[in-house]
């Protein structure tokens, strides 16, 4: 924070701050323009890998069914090789819609690509991703690459004409689109509202060291003992674990304030003004403990809605 001009600076270009509709600041970091094109490569590799076995297994089975299938051009193709051959065309759009829809809506909010680079999609207002917005980004995809490439791809041969220079034009323009804007964000983010940021693998950060509630088990100063349930911790997750950490790091009283009202808010709770690091450190230890007990069971809560 600059002092004297009460706005926040960044070490790091691609530092951002996301408000929740919680009303907390969590900071972020944009996806690298190259991480985002290194997921997008690695994804289409995992899909015609996945493609391909499917369609060796079809050879397998079917034989010469197949082979009859995949030359549209026979006149005298069966009405078994006409079927197989919808199917096959069925099961390449589901793949390619259906892996990025199902992926990205799941709690990481990331395809495989995406989670080797250590990348995911996220929503700009600070909500929970929607299908709306994930169906959207996605179905842009097609206006934004595989439209124009089909032009490219049909230039050399002459038929395309003026087509195929349209084609490079259209590629090129989505293509350095998010060289365009200081978020990275392609034409399908902008519509659907969305970024895709830094989510690198982490673990429960270690032990936050407090003083209060969280060691001793109650309040300094009223004396009261802060003890929350399963339902009332189980509505926050790690990530909201690490948040309420920083908050509780930084120690500043306007955002504890905020974070405390926001909780009890959320839990049912009205506790009063004046204890608020007390009850926030009994509920981040409690939390803690909760996940990490989770954890050795095989659950996992990444975030408060999962």
């Amino acid at each position: 924070m600059n002092a004297a001009t009460g706005t926040m600076e960044y070490t790091n270009k691609r530092e951002r701050m996301l408000i929740t509709p919680e009303g907390l600041a969590v900071p972020v970091t944009i996806a690298s323009r190259g991480s985002r094109l290194g997921a997008l490569v690695l994804d289409f590799v995992i899909l015609f890998i996945a493609l391909f076995v499917f369609q060796l297994v079809l050879m397998f089975v079917l034989g010469g069914l197949f082979e009859e299938a995949m030359n549209t051009a026979n006149e005298n193709i069966s009405g078994a090789g006409e079927f197989l051959f919808i199917v096959l065309i069925l099961v390449g759009f589901l793949a390619r819609y259906g892996y990025f829809l199902s992926m990205e809506l799941g709690p990481r909010g990331a395809t495989y690509g995406k989670r080797i680079v250590g990348i995911r999609v996220a929503a700009r207002n600070g909500g929970r991703l929607t299908p709306e917005a994930v169906i959207a980004r996605n179905l842009l995809r097609d206006i934004e690459l595989f439209m124009p490439l089909v032009f490219l791809m049909m230039a050399p041969s002459g038929e395309a004409g003026n087509f195929g220079i349209a084609g490079m034009i259209w590629f090129l323009i989505f293509m350095l689109f998010p060289f365009f804007n200081k978020d990275a964000l392609r034409a399908g983010d902008i519509i659907a509202g969305t970024w895709v940021l830094e989510a690198p693998r982490t673990k429960l950060a270690d032990a936050l060291s407090t003083q209060g509630a969280a060691a001793k088990g109650s309040s300094e100063i009223t004396g009261v003992r802060y003890e929350f349930g399963e339902a009332e911790l189980s509505i926050y997750g790690e990530h909201e674990l690490q948040t309420l950490e920083r908050m509780l790091r930084d120690a500043q009283p306007e955002a504890l304030a905020a974070v405390h009202e926001t909780i009890c808010r959320k839990i049912g709770w009205d506790p009063g003004a004046g204890d608020e690091r007390a009850f926030l450190e009994a509920f981040y230890a409690q939390l803690r403990a909760k996940l990490e007990g989770d954890m050795r069971f095989g659950k996992r809560k990444a975030n408060k809605f999962s």
